[in-house]
């Protein structure tokens, strides 16, 4: 039942990812054809332009779906290696140490991310990213 429940949440971040990169992808590279004022709000200027940049990381959206992106790629990859090395029908110790392994990296990876994102979050907001 655990796996079962495991693979759904594997799925489900696979879609967040889906949706996500959508986004991105919109936002990044079809800025020419998709035009989202709120997204890259100088005109003119290319998406990865200081001031849109900062504009950005001024959004409280794109700091969770920053977050949101980061917990659901760490989890769908870790998850999917994770099942890719059990296929080779390992040891049960090879298997508990390759989960333990693979959860502590996903969670530091997750907290440093976390941390980062909002430390930009609050640094834009505050102005001290505002300079070129």
């Amino acid at each position: 039942m655990r796996d079962q429940s495991l693979w759904t949440w594997h799925l489900g971040a696979g879609a967040v990812i889906l949706v996500l990169l959508g986004l991105h992808m919109t936002v990044m590279h079809l800025d020419t054809l998709v035009r989202i004022v709120a997204f890259n709000p100088v005109p003119g200027e290319r998406p990865i332009a200081w001031a849109n940049v900062v504009a950005r990381g001024r959004s409280a959206f794109f700091l969770t779906s920053y977050v949101l992106l980061l917990g659901a790629a760490l989890f769908h990859g870790f998850y999917g290696l994770r099942n890719i090395v059990f296929e080779l029908n390992p040891g049960a110790g090879v298997r508990k140490t390759v989960t333990l392994l693979l959860v502590g990296a996903g969670a530091a990876l997750f907290i440093v991310g976390t941390w980062a994102a909002f430390r930009a979050y609050g640094l834009a907001n505050a102005g001290v990213l505002a300079g070129n």
